[in-house]
């Protein structure tokens, strides 16, 4: 425990050191002077945006538990993705990083097995995929047709979109289309790994074979349930869409904030070009973000680095740091929660 504790405080320390190299190469003095500038009701705005956002969002989970047989109160589902998305924000590499304690919280909430809440928060952020991409590739065409020429970070862009449009898809298909083997593979390489840990654990026997094959199998059959219910894909990506669009404007009105009005393409196509770079070994990918957003910014909108700077940190610190706070404290109740429900393990 204490050695995540201090991988974690290292990655946010990672984090702060690129947030500050990437304000100190813009001009600290020009974006405390853009900050001081916002309008304050605006920045308000901007936070109930994000509320929006999160609701969206957990709504969406709230959708996948209710098709796995597993429901909870919407506003339950709501507040347990806040927690999710703390468990994302505070591990490196995003959502990969934090989906086995978000499958922890969302199986305590929801009362239900381990592989279930793994199967929910799965589906979730795959399922977030698609609308960004498409998303991306509207911002992307507009952006590309009032464009005088291509730079490079257009280019770079165009890239991104055309790995996000093709590559996630495909590997989509394939992963669904060889989903049996694919389970038989990880049932095969996950067997003795799990047993292994399981015999130097304290107070644990290890499972046997067939426990965790029957667990595995309880994954991917939630995968497939899911994945086979045309109303909860629906309404799934319904509610995706909302919430992306809620990214978008958000990042829109931090600037709106600052004193620039730029096109609404540009959003659409940064926000979830951005979102690439949580794959960064930072806490939630913060630093890298950040440095992505403003870099596009500034070269597809033309806006000043330092406003583009100030108005990143706004919509990062709505769509952030404050779901973190927020979640940090679900969290802390999930888990006290299932410590008392299970105080003999």
């Amino acid at each position: 425990m204490d050695g995540n504790r201090w991988a974690t405080a290292a990655g946010f320390v990672g984090a702060l050191g690129v947030l500050a190299v990437l304000v100190w190469v813009v001009g600290v003095d020009r974006t405390l002077a853009a900050l001081l500038r916002a309008d304050p009701a605006v920045l308000l705005a901007v936070v109930g945006i994000a509320v929006v956002w999160m609701t969206a969002w957990g709504l969406a989970l709230w959708s996948v538990l209710d098709a796995l047989g597993t429901p909870v109160a919407p506003a339950t589902a709501v507040l347990v993705y806040t927690a999710a998305v703390f468990s994302n924000n505070v591990t490196p590499f995003g959502q990969a990083g934090g989906e086995p304690l978000s499958a922890l919280l969302i199986s305590s909430a929801a009362d239900s097995e381990y592989e279930t809440g793994l199967a929910a928060i799965a589906t979730v952020d795959t399922v977030h995929f698609v609308p960004s991409i498409g998303y991306a590739i509207v911002g992307f065409t507009f952006v590309a047709a009032g464009a005088v020429r291509l730079g490079r970070n257009l280019v770079f862009a165009a890239v991104a979109v055309a790995v996000l449009a093709v590559g996630l898809p495909v590997g989509a298909y394939v992963g669904w289309r060889y989903r049996y083997e694919l389970e038989a593979e990880v049932v095969r390489v996950f067997t003795p790994v799990v047993r292994t840990v399981g015999r130097v654990v304290p107070r644990r026997s290890p499972p046997t074979a067939g426990v965790i094959e029957a667990r595995i199998e309880g994954f991917f059959g939630a995968i497939e349930r899911i994945a086979t219910d045309g109303r909860t894909v629906l309404q799934t990506l319904g509610l995706s869409a909302v919430g992306w669009g809620c990214l978008a404007a958000s990042l829109w009105t931090s600037l709106y904030a600052i004193g620039y009005a730029v096109p609404v393409a540009t959003v659409l196509l940064v926000v979830p070009l951005g979102s690439i770079a949580s794959v960064a070994p930072l806490p939630g990918g913060s630093g890298a973000i950040e440095t992505v957003l403003v870099t596009l910014l500034v070269s597809t909108a033309g806006v000043p680095a330092a406003a583009a700077a100030s108005a990143v940190l706004v919509h990062r610190g709505a769509t952030y740091l404050l779901p973190t706070l927020v979640g940090a404290g679900v969290a802390s109740a999930l888990g006290a929660n299932h410590a008392a429900a299970s105080p003999g393990e």
